[in-house]
């Protein structure tokens, strides 16, 4: 017998399904073709996602913006984990800006992906199985329907059935997990140049060349031979109107790249003076204490600069933390109190630059 999967690479005939409901006077789909929409229209769904454990479904909100005439479609999904919610904003902005009539090409919103993890405003999906747990969506693409798990039955419905057939480029928008804070920063694989042309396009202030996270969805796209970056859009929880503001900018150049809309391109990496790398030192807590910052965001570091100090609860300093490399913070921990092994800040360096010191690639469950 064959799993939906199998069907699915097997090339059976994809088509939009609807499934009769509507929720807040949007239908309910629980497949999408995006060649079975009449162009020149903006349309509004709910995508039928994984059932509860009730019997019902999770639903995902998907805006399809069709234009007039065929070019590239590209996806923008916001909510891969549950706590980032200036890319749901970014993601807005852009479709708001979109007139399918003046379009040649499509645009596919996916906001909310984690839906149980976006209601508690958390990172991780929590699964009711073996009295709780909790799983992180972006580790479980492309996903199975016929796996373990109900996170990982999601993205392979949302895979199977709403992007792998209607997605030639596509950008993923996240920020920095809860406790942490974020650069306009992006990962992408420059082994591909259509990759790094991509994530050019964007007037941000760091770019990691980077081959990605196993289990990730932009490692599902790559491995697709889909050119997708990921796109971080700074700190969880917030709305950041400075770092929104260039993550648009930087989206509606892609739009304006691949001429699904018009008009000239606007600030790139080369304006914003963006300072690329490809290694991240990684620096963690030795002990427990009150963590103090001596650097900030995008700030310039050098061997052996302190950037951080503990003290304990008597005002001890029981901890100094210094770099051994020439680069940029990246990421920094908002978090006050550390715990042992907590990560205090991520460097971006370039490696083929003078350092003294190999970095280490992205690790799991660092903000991706």
């Amino acid at each position: 017998m064959l799993s939906h999967n199998d069907t699915y690479e097997m090339g059976m005939h994809l088509r939009t399904i609807f499934t009769g409901d509507q929720i807040q006077g949007a239908p309910v789909i629980s497949q999408l073709d995006v060649n079975d929409l009449e162009p020149g229209k903006k349309y509004r769904f709910f995508f039928q996602g994984v059932q509860m454990g009730t019997g019902q479904h999770w639903y995902v909100p998907v805006v399809v913006a069709k234009g007039a005439q065929d070019g590239k479609r590209i996806s923008l999904t916001a909510g891969v984990h549950g706590d980032e919610l200036s890319p749901v904003n970014a993601v807005q902005r852009i479709m708001g800006n979109l007139d399918p009539a003046k379009m040649s090409g499509t645009a596919i919103a996916v906001y909310d992906l984690s839906r149980p993890a976006k209601e508690y405003t958390q990172r991780q999906w929590p699964v009711a199985q073996k009295g709780g747990s909790v799983v992180d969506l972006n580790r479980v693409w492309p996903g199975d329907e016929m796996g373990n798990d109900a996170p990982s039955r999601h993205a392979g419905i949302l895979w199977n059935r709403l992007f792998k057939h209607n997605v030639d480029i596509a950008l993923d928008y996240h920020t920095a997990s809860t406790g942490g804070d974020f650069t306009m920063f992006i990962f992408a694989d420059f082994r591909k140049a259509e990759i790094r042309q991509i994530a050019e396009l964007f007037p941000i202030e760091q770019i990691k060349n980077d081959a990605g996270e196993s289990g990730s969805l932009e490692m599902a796209f790559v491995e697709a031979g889909i050119p997708v970056i990921t796109i971080e859009v700074g700190a969880p929880r917030i709305f950041d109107a400075r770092k929104i503001a260039m993550a648009v900018e930087g989206s509606m150049n892609v739009l304006k790249h691949y001429k699904v809309i018009n008009g000239p391109i606007d600030r790139t990496s080369k304006e914003a003076g963006t300072f690329f790398g490809d290694m991240f030192e990684t620096i963690r807590s030795t002990t427990g204490g009150y963590l103090e910052l001596l650097v900030d965001l995008n700030d310039k570091v050098t061997p052996g600069q302190k950037v951080a100090i503990q003290r304990d609860s008597f005002g001890d300093v029981v901890a100094e933390y210094t770099v051994s490399v020439i680069g940029k913070v990246a990421t920094i921990a908002r978090d006050a109190l550390s715990e042992p092994g907590s990560r205090v800040m991520q460097i971006l360096y370039n490696s083929t630059e003078l350092n003294f010191k190999t970095g280490t690639t992205h690790q799991p469950g660092d903000d991706y």
